[in-house]
């Protein structure tokens, strides 16, 4: 800090704070290696499981909502893969994008899948190399970061879904 700063108090200090938006999904793969995604009725391009963090929430208590309401599964939270910064866009705020391993679902958790119709149309589980085809470029490289945090055992820091540091 320079001689020149000016210390507000701290309710002003906080007021001035940037929000960001905040997500959280879940990263489920089958035995086979392939990456569930959902098909969202309101837009074109494919997800994973998850949503945005609402108010006083947490972000994994957030992706355990997003996944019973989209999906109707009850599962725990695994680790974190990946913190994902993305800049502003014309339709919304810059954001943190927390994607958490949904580890890997049997044939009974699949079979359990009960969709949320108002939200997906439907899902699929589909090859690491092909998720581009339905999702957006930028999901696309996020997942393909996850899969390398997954087989690293470690969590990735991107920035607009390309791993930095």
């Amino acid at each position: 800090m320079s001689s020149h700063s000016v210390v507000l108090p701290p309710d002003q200090y906080v007021a001035s704070l940037a929000r960001k938006r905040m997500a959280a999904g879940a990263l489920f793969r089958d035995a086979a290696g392939q990456v569930l995604l959902v098909e969202p009725t309101y837009k074109p391009n494919w997800e994973i499981p998850g949503g945005a963090v609402e108010q006083d929430e947490s972000p994994p208590a957030a992706c355990r909502r997003e996944v019973v309401e989209e999906l109707g599964l009850h599962r725990p939270v695994g680790r974190v893969l990946a913190v994902d910064w993305v800049p502003s866009r014309p339709e919304r705020p810059e954001g943190l994008i927390l994607v958490y391993d949904g580890g890997v679902l049997t044939d009974d958790d699949v079979a359990a899948i009960r969709l949320n119709t108002d939200e997906l149309a439907s899902y699929a589980f589909i090859e690491a190399e092909r998720v581009g085809e339905l999702a957006s470029a930028l999901l696309a490289r996020r997942i393909a970061a996850c899969l390398e945090a997954v087989a690293a055992g470690t969590a990735l820091s991107l920035e607009n879904g390309v791993p930095v540091g």
